[in-house]
């Protein structure tokens, strides 16, 4: 009998961390393929825009006129469209992520309510004299419950340090995008 139970139990919990595994695998296919869209649509702007400026590029006939086409507002067009595209992206990112850390949860509840389930089964089909049995394998149970509650710290973790690397990369970036601009005003000077 108690081996019926702890088979199924087993099975039920293997199939549900299955399912959380496709599910994850789903969420990062739907991720990539949102940044494939970002970035083709990056690269048919870059390639719009590049044509664009080839064409007045070769009907130009002074090459002061060339240098004026790439002034400090051509930079600042190019900053933001760079700064869109990264927005975009972060979103993304950001989603999925969430996501992930939401689905980590649900998990890990799961696997905590299935737990507690065959636990209490378990101690139900004890036979009379099994209490040291029982007390040392409630024990080894709240053991079991303290690491499921530091994997959700550890996944909570990762996600906020996920958002905070986002977010340095973004200000790092835009941070140089500023002075970049200024030196190009400068040199048009």
């Amino acid at each position: 009998m108690f081996q019926n139970t702890l088979n199924t139990t087993l099975t039920a919990t293997q199939t549900k961390s299955i399912e959380s595994a496709q599910a994850i695998a789903q969420l990062a296919v739907q991720s990539a393929e949102q940044i494939v869209e970002i970035n083709y649509d990056a690269a048919k702007e870059v390639v719009t825009a590049a044509q664009a400026k080839s064409a007045k590029l070769t009907q130009l006939k002074d090459p002061k006129a060339a240098l004026e086409m790439f002034d400090a507002e051509s930079a600042k067009e190019v900053a933001a469209q760079v700064v869109g595209y990264q927005n975009k992206v972060n979103k993304v990112l950001r989603k999925n992520s969430k996501e992930v850390a939401s689905l980590i949860d649900s998990a890990i509840d799961d696997s905590q309510a299935d737990l507690k389930k065959f636990v209490k089964e378990a101690v139900a089909q004890a036979p009379a004299g099994s209490e040291a049995f029982v007390s040392s394998f409630n024990t080894a149970f709240d053991a079991a419950l303290k690491s499921f509650e530091q994997v959700r710290a550890t996944s909570q973790d990762a996600y906020a340090n996920f958002e905070k690397s986002v977010d340095a990369a973004l200000s790092s970036f835009q941070g140089q995008v500023a002075p970049a601009t200024k030196s190009r005003k400068q040199i048009a000077a």
